[in-house]
């Protein structure tokens, strides 16, 4: 779309322009007192303080209630490998939503390149600045080395979204599910389709939530992960050690064979008649945007519990359910980093807030839902004192 083809009376051209954040100062600045406390000479006495103790930046800076939205611009939405310009509008509206649900300033940092070293080298020399990394759209396997690498370095909690948001809403979801048909997590047979970002994080959340790996079986665009292949990166191939007990081999219709679970992170369509393969009364999440693998009524032929990442279905399966909430818990305990303990915490504070009204067409709250920012950053910050990896 060039310049020429954006129409200025469009509503969503007049809501972006100028962008969607502003710095605002939270101290008064109307005296010639005022001035010399906020700024020099007043700052330099806090400046030395910190010298001395840097722990003190938790205190007299920003950094305690403010995060960084990194991103490479190689994995935006539906959108691919757009590059970091583009992306900007969508970090601006990450933030948007840290701030909204949250009270959590974030400010969005769109990295001009693509090589993981150069990332890992940015993000750790911009870190001191803030206290929280929120990695966004970084296509895989790139996104899984960026994450490692910082989460060992930084002192401060660094999350990939893409993975570990919806990782946790989907455990939320399928708890909720599980527990409207009387099913233990730890008995489903579960087939995720997408071994991408989300579907490695997605299954190695719901194993870590209690879902028994040996009966997972996991799909990529080559069919059924197990031993038999031997086109693995490092990450897959863990995948085939600890997953796939049954030694499945074939494409996703054999893997939905029997199937109770279907998670769909993968954005390919799969047939309705691999679903009706399915084993009776079961869950499907379908979950690529905007186009589910499954059509949602499609699925409810054969499925007691369907879930998208679409608004205008019941069950939307939105990261904004877990982010906010997330990091306001980190920042609130001054975590060092974000353990598996604290995102099942954060997933089980979501399925939580729908409680008493739990339906089959309500398995997880609204994304507008007041509730659940508070109750997930209350579980975050109790799971890091847990985890012992709380300053406060």
């Amino acid at each position: 779309m060039s310049a020429s083809t954006v129409d200025p009376a469009d509503p969503v051209f007049l809501l972006h322009r100028g962008g969607k954040l502003a710095v605002a100062p939270t101290v008064p600045l109307s005296t010639r007192e005022d001035l010399s406390l906020a700024y020099t000479p007043g700052v330099a006495r806090v400046c030395e303080a910190i010298a001395a103790d840097p722990a003190l930046a938790d205190d007299y800076t920003w950094v305690s209630h403010t995060v960084a939205v990194v991103t490479d611009g190689s994995a935006v939405l539906g959108l691919g490998n757009i590059g970091a310009r583009a992306s900007l509008p969508v970090m601006e509206g990450k933030a948007v939503l840290f701030k909204q649900f949250a009270d959590v300033d974030a400010v969005p940092i769109c990295l001009d390149t693509q090589d993981v070293d150069e990332i890992v080298a940015t993000v750790r020399a911009l870190a001191p600045s803030f206290g929280g990394i929120n990695l966004e759209d970084i296509s895989a396997p790139r996104c899984f080395e960026v994450e490692r690498r910082l989460d060992e370095m930084l002192p401060i909690p660094v999350f990939h979204d893409d993975q570990h948001g919806t990782a946790i809403v989907v455990l939320a979801a399928l708890r909720n599910a599980a527990t409207l048909l009387h099913r233990k997590l730890g008995d489903l047979r579960v087939t995720v389709s997408g071994a991408g970002a989300a579907g490695i994080a997605v299954t190695h959340m719901l194993v870590a939530g209690g879902v028994d790996p040996a009966r997972v079986v996991v799909c990529d665009s080559r069919g059924v992960i197990g031993p038999h292949r031997t086109d693995l990166t490092a990450t897959k191939a863990h995948l085939a050690e600890t997953t796939n007990a049954e030694g499945r081999r074939g494409d996703v219709a054999e893997a939905l064979r029997g199937a109770d679970v279907l998670i769909g992170v993968s954005g390919g369509r799969i047939a309705e008649a691999a679903v009706a393969g399915m084993a009776p009364g079961g869950i499907v999440f379908a979950l690529a945007n905007p186009t589910p693998e499954v059509d949602p009524e499609v699925a409810a032929r054969h499925a007691a519990v369907v879930a998208t990442g679409r608004s205008d279905y019941p069950n939307q399966i939105n990261n904004v359910l877990a982010f906010p909430g997330v990091f306001r818990g980190a920042l609130d305990a001054r975590a060092t980093r974000i353990t598996d303990g604290m995102k099942v915490a954060a997933a089980d504070a979501i399925a939580g807030v729908v409680d008493g009204s739990l339906s089959a067409d309500a398995i997880v709250p609204s994304p507008l839902d007041p509730r659940v920012a508070p109750a997930v950053a209350a579980a975050v910050a109790e799971a890091a004192r847990h985890d012992g990896v709380a300053r406060v």
